[in-house]
């Protein structure tokens, strides 16, 4: 942490006024940041406040209509992520840019390597990038190759590239999204061995907890405006987030205890093969009942997406069984799935949710467009669609459009919330919920949560899958483990995230009986 009483040395970074138009939007209005030597700064804000755009800008990716950078006290026009890495800035996107049958050395110094002669010098590559793991702690074998190694290991290999190519300002994006618990502790330690070191961390998160922990200071962003940047000492969780959205939030599910009732889901011994073949469901069972919300964590990629395809009709399962209230559904397709009382908040909103391209009342009547009252005898009644559209998407304070707008002129949050208002409204007996909350700001998600307990009060059997820990722990009744496709351990609510994750990461025997 940087010292209270001490004078503030001169800023590494500073952006002056930067704004940024789209047609028909000001995306970044005269917005100023600063960046001190050795400081971690967070950046936080709603879906559409700015930050990407920001961040964008300042990695030479958009050009600012307005306003200046300067960097170490010069000022800079970057008009490429190229002329911004040799201003000594980094950026580590969300989702990784390795390449994955390549070794952490070949990744780290592609497009810089060492030669010998007119070869590439693999054993001085190797050795640069041990020496470099070895000083800041990111501790990673050189020679594995990219496809063998974790996910927090294949962060810190997108780390080392920005620093190989000498970066002192680093901009790293939602870097905790797809890490266990242990593993974002992990990247803290690695985060204060380089802020001990002189580099300079802005750090966008939508976790509030982590930003309390890490950061010196916050700022936020809203609409496009800055709307303050305070030091995190006697800051909390509840006043950012107010900041961010203008309003009160609810961060903490607020339910009452379950009152399970009858199966409605049972899955016994179920195998599923992804698209190569491998098997990434392995022999799994649970059951959820009505009145009650079963969550399953783990981390990515490890049988989470073929679980929900084959439980949802959209992937057939090898073997075992799956049951909706009564009726077995194991080799059912999707319609048929929804027919028999399968509801599905899908992962991928975009590309499995919604038809971009279709208006809201289109989206919301996919289910049902072919029967009354939709339609009559095979002629569809648009007038219909806009009408029960309309009830929904008030009753979902769905925003920025009406039954008549594009799906793909909506935030995130909004289109998830359209997904919500059609699955709901069919009234199914088992609600399927795969990272509902996904890239979702602090209100959206305040909603979506609401919705599900509403659900799960309502009767429906919630099966909520995320990559999220914290809202696993906070929304579900019972938790289960998912590890290289099998379940390996059962917690009830009151269980740690420390718990949980080590399970996550295959620590402990298996201990779920079938």
């Amino acid at each position: 942490m940087l010292g209270g009483g001490l004078a503030q040395p001169e800023p590494v970074l500073e952006l002056r006024g930067i704004t940024k138009r789209f047609p028909g939007i000001v995306a970044n209005d005269h917005v100023d940041l600063d960046l001190l030597p050795g400081e971690v700064h967070a950046l936080l804000g709603e879906n559409g406040a700015g930050k990407s755009t920001l961040m964008n800008v300042l990695y030479g990716l958009y050009h600012p209509d307005e306003g200046e950078i300067r960097v170490k006290g010069k000022t800079l026009s970057l008009g490429s992520p190229k002329e911004a890495i040799e201003a000594g800035i980094g950026m580590v996107h969300q989702h990784f840019m390795l390449i994955p049958v390549m070794t952490v050395a070949e990744n780290v110094v592609l497009a810089s390597e060492p030669t010998h002669g007119p070869f590439l010098d693999m054993a001085e590559a190797n050795r640069r990038v041990e020496e470099l793991s070895q000083r800041f702690g990111l501790i990673v074998d050189p020679r594995a190759t990219i496809e063998t190694i974790s996910v927090g290991q294949q962060q810190r290999v997108e780390i080392l590239k920005a620093l190989y190519r000498g970066a002192d300002i680093l901009i790293l994006d939602e870097p905790t999204a797809v890490l266990t618990p242990q593993e974002a502790e992990e990247l803290f330690e690695v985060i204060r061995s380089l802020t001990s070191q002189g580099k300079s961390v802005i750090f966008i998160s939508h976790k509030l907890h982590e930003v309390l922990e890490i950061a010196n200071r916050v700022s936020v962003l809203r609409r496009g405006k800055l709307v303050e940047t305070i030091p995190v000492e006697g800051a909390t969780e509840e006043a950012l987030a107010r900041a961010m959205v203008g309003r009160e939030v609810l961060l903490r599910v607020d339910k009452k205890p379950a009152q399970p009732g009858a199966t409605l889901l049972e899955v016994d011994d179920l195998v599923v093969h992804d698209d190569r073949g491998l098997e990434t469901v392995r022999g799994v069972s649970f059951q959820v009942r009505a009145g009650e919300i079963v969550g399953i964590a783990g981390v990515d990629g490890n049988g989470q997406t073929e679980l929900i395809d084959a439980i949802t009709g959209l992937r057939q399962a090898t073997s075992g069984r799956i049951v909706v209230d009564g009726v077995d559904v194991t080799h059912a397709n999707a319609k048929e799935a929804l027919e028999a009382g399968v509801g599905h908040i899908p992962e991928d909103r975009q590309r499995r949710g919604l038809v971009l391209q279709f208006t809201l009342a289109e989206n919301i009547a996919l289910h049902d467009f072919d029967r009354e009252p939709d339609s009559t005898h095979g002629w569809l009644h648009p007038g219909r669609l806009v009408t029960r559209a309309r009830g929904l998407l008030k009753d979902f304070d769905v925003r920025g459009g009406g039954p008549q707008t594009r799906a793909s002129a909506l935030s995130g949050g909004n289109q998830q919330k359209v997904v919500l208002a059609r699955e709901i409204e069919r009234d199914p007996k088992v609600l399927v919920a795969g990272q509902p909350t996904r890239g979702l700001d602090v209100g959206a998600i305040e909603f979506v949560h609401r919705r599900l307990v509403e659900q799960r009060d309502e009767g429906r059997a919630i099966l909520l899958v995320s990559l999220e820990l914290e809202e696993i722990l906070s929304l579900s009744d019972r938790i289960f483990v998912i590890f290289e496709g099998q379940l390996v351990k059962e917690f009830g609510p009151g269980a740690s995230e420390q718990e949980i994750g080590l399970a996550m990461t295959g620590g402990g025997k298996k201990e779920v009986a079938a």
